[in-house]
C-alpha cells in the first residue's frame, strides 16, 4: 500500500508540575519535554510503522526541530524526499 500525507510537523511541549491546576489557577512547571507532533506527521509515521510505503509532503525548518522530524522519519521509514527544508521556516 502506498500512502502520501500532506501535513505539518510541530514540536510539542509537555510541561510537568507538582499538581494539576484547578480552573483559573496558575501553577509553575518544574520540567518539560519536547516531542514530535503535527497531525499529518504523526499519521505518516503511524502508517509507515504499520508497513505502508509512506511519503510525507510538508515544509520544515533547517533547525533542531527539523532535525528531530528527519530523525523520526528515518527511524520509522517515512520517505520525506518531498519535504522542503527551509532556513526561513
Amino acid at each position: 500500500m502506498l500512502i502520501s500525507v500532506l501535513g505539518i510537523f510541530v514540536a510539542d511541549l509537555a510541561f510537568f508540575a507538582e499538581k494539576i491546576p484547578v480552573e483559573g489557577e496558575t501553577v509553575i512547571g518544574n520540567k518539560y519535554v519536547i516531542g514530535p507532533g503535527g497531525k499529518g506527521s504523526n499519521q505518516a509515521v503511524a502508517a509507515a510503522k504499520a508497513g505502508a510505503k509512506t511519503y510525507f509532503i510538508s515544509k520544515i525548518g533547517d533547525d533542531q526541530f527539523g532535525a528531530m522530524a528527519k530523525k523520526i522519519y528515518d527511524q520509522s521509514g517515512v520517505d520525506y524526499s518531498h519535504v522542503i527544508i527551509s532556513k526561513e521556516h
